[in-house]
């Protein structure tokens, strides 16, 4: 039995999963995960190399990896992707000069091998903010009709500094995550 296939067996038998969070930079993800556990969110640094944070929602053990999304680290966003069961994409909805950039860094991704399969969120970050694109915008600019006939996906939106519009994203990423891989229904 191959590494990967003991790894899935376990996370199954402890009811685990795995959450990969990505962006560029500045567009919220560090913000978004730690509103999410109900941290301090006033002073949040640049993500150097990544975080890790494990939580319980419900019945599940939740491990999401936050990974910095500067130019000079995207290179090694794949050395996260064994394993993953959903995908968070944020997105600075203020960010109108790198929606080019997004969409192509996102695109990237989702042909990646290692990640099929795995749920896609988009978070829409930063709708707190009178210059942000609508999530109808910014779903019609990422093309999700078209990513949705390859994978489940949904886009939110959020404001990183409300819990509660994060909460609700990282929910709907959880019971599909659970559905999936449990067979389970909330």
């Amino acid at each position: 039995m191959g590494l990967l296939k003991i790894i899935r067996k376990l996370k199954k038998t402890e009811r685990e999963m795995r959450i990969l969070m990505l962006g560029l930079d500045n567009a919220g993800k560090t913000t978004a995960l730690v509103s999410f556990c109900g941290g301090d969110v006033s002073e949040i640094p640049p993500t150097v190399g990544f975080n890790i944070k494990t939580i319980l929602v419900r019945e599940f053990k939740v491990n999401v990896w936050d990974v910095g999304g500067q130019k000079s680290i995207r290179s090694f966003w794949r050395n996260y992707f064994d394993t993953t069961d959903g995908l968070v994409w944020v997105v600075d909805s203020t960010d109108r000069h790198r929606l080019s950039d997004c969409k192509k860094e996102l695109s990237t991704l989702l042909v990646e091998e290692r990640l099929r399969g795995s749920t896609l969120l988009v978070l829409a970050n930063k709708q707190d903010l009178p210059s942000a694109l609508s999530v109808h915008e910014i779903a019609n600019f990422l093309e999700l009709d078209v990513i949705q006939k390859s994978r489940k996906c949904a886009v939110f939106s959020c404001s990183a500094l409300d819990c509660a519009s994060v909460q609700k994203a990282l929910d709907w990423l959880i019971e599909d995550i659970g559905s999936r891989m449990y067979s389970l229904r909330y």
